[in-house]
Parts: C-alpha cells; sequence; structure tokens
C-alpha cells in the first residue's frame, strides 16, 4: 500500500515547498553505494535495514536493549495504540515515553542528497476516503496519522519522499505499480519503506486501515 500522494501534498502545503524531482532509489548511484558499504548483518529486532532507516519491532520494557540513536517510536499495543513520539537515543528511560507494550522505533540514517523541486503536486491524482492528522515533525521527520476508509483509492503518482508507513490495524491493499497488480495484506506492527520517486496507485479492498506515517527528511 502506497500512501504519500496527499501525505506529500500535505507537506507542500505546510512549508510551502514542492515536492521534490522523481528519481530513482535503489538503483541509483548514491544509495547503490551506500548499501554496498552497509552490507552487513541487521541488528537483532531491526525488521527495515537500508542506507536511509532501520526500524525495529520490540516493547517499551526492551527498547534501551536497542542500540539506537534518536528515533521515532510508535506505539501498536492496544492501551496506546498509534501514540508516537521521538527519543534522543535509547538511554532515554522507558517513563519519558509514557507506553506500554509493543513498540516500533524507527530510526533515520543516512541523509539523502538533496534534490531539485519537481514531482506529484496537489491535485495531480484523484484520491477519494483518505484522511491524515499530524502528530509531529522536526528537523529529521514529519509524523502523520493516516487513515484509509473501506474502498479508498489513490490514482497513480509518484512519491515526493522517503516515508515508513507503520500498519496500526492491518488490511488489504491493492496496489498497481510497473503494469503489475498485486494484493498486499498487512498486519498490525508491519512496516513498508516507500521510497523517494517510487511511482504506483493503490484500492483498499478491505475494511479500514489506520497507519503512522514517518516521512524522512533530506
Amino acid at each position: 500500500m502506497r500512501w504519500v500522494l496527499l501525505f506529500t501534498a500535505w507537506l507542500a502545503a505546510a512549508d510551502g515547498k514542492q515536492p521534490q524531482r522523481p528519481q530513482k532509489t535503489q538503483s541509483d548511484s548514491w544509495f547503490s553505494a551506500v548499501s554496498a558499504r552497509s552490507a552487513v548483518a541487521s541488528p537483532p529486532h531491526a525488521i527495515v535495514d537500508n542506507p536511509r532507516v532501520r526500524v525495529y519491532r520490540s516493547t517499551a520494557d526492551e527498547r534501551g536493549s536497542l542500540p539506537h540513536g534518536p528515533a521515532v517510536v510508535v506505539s501498536i499495543d492496544d492501551g496506546d495504540l498509534g501514540k508516537a513520539a521521538w527519543v534522543e537515543d535509547a538511554a532515554a528511560p522507558p517513563g519519558h515515553l509514557e507506553m506500554r507494550g509493543e513498540i516500533v522505533i524507527v530510526q533515520p540514517r543516512g541523509r539523502r542528497p538533496a534534490s531539485p523541486p519537481a514531482g506529484s503536486k496537489p491535485g495531480d491524482a484523484p484520491f477519494t476516503g483518505m484522511s491524515f492528522a499530524p502528530v509531529f515533525e522536526n528537523d529529521r521527520v514529519t509524523v502523520i496519522r493516516a487513515r484509509m476508509e473501506v474502498g479508498a483509492r489513490e490514482g497513480f503518482h509518484t512519491h515526493g519522499s522517503d516515508t515508513l508507513v507503520v500498519h496500526l490495524s492491518g488490511g488489504e491493499i491493492e496496489d498497481t505499480a510497473d503494469g503489475k497488480t498485486v494484493v498486499n495484506r498487512w498486519k498490525r506492527g508491519d512496516v513498508e519503506f516507500e521510497a523517494f520517486g517510487s511511482s504506483h496507485s493503490a484500492r483498499n479492498i478491505g475494511g479500514a486501515v489506520d497507519v503512522v506515517l514517518v516521512a524522512l527528511k533530506p
């Protein structure tokens, strides 16, 4: 499932900037070179690990044992579902987050080289049944709570940022990219990495889907 069309439009409206120029991600020279240098085993609990971001799934009590730096922590526990906070490092005490149970930790890593403004703009593709609510923003990330209602659609669009999609509810999303259509079935705690410059369309074919979006700044 791809969420970033309306999210990118929201970011552009918020800071007065256009989304950035689409370009290849994992196949471009910068990403490939950094990937080669990063070709080592992922740490325990890491569920996404690439030059832009490392994502862990853990619990609030165990977070201090993970070797993470500044990061977004998202609760996927029933009591605090969808709550998100910024922590500077793993040493921050569990009580600082006021979270319990299962969590997802999104740690930004290397920065992407800046690109000229361009790409998808507000209104470039039709969408229905999607809503977004800002949570917080700093110099590394913008965090948004998002919902895709039953039958919601995203028209074909190009992503203007590297974005992590943290699933809170799970669901079934039909996704079309590069001429191929697949159905992705997500569970609570699953995390997607939506690469800057990638393009596709999507349709919700199941129940309503709730997520937290973490957009990485260049």
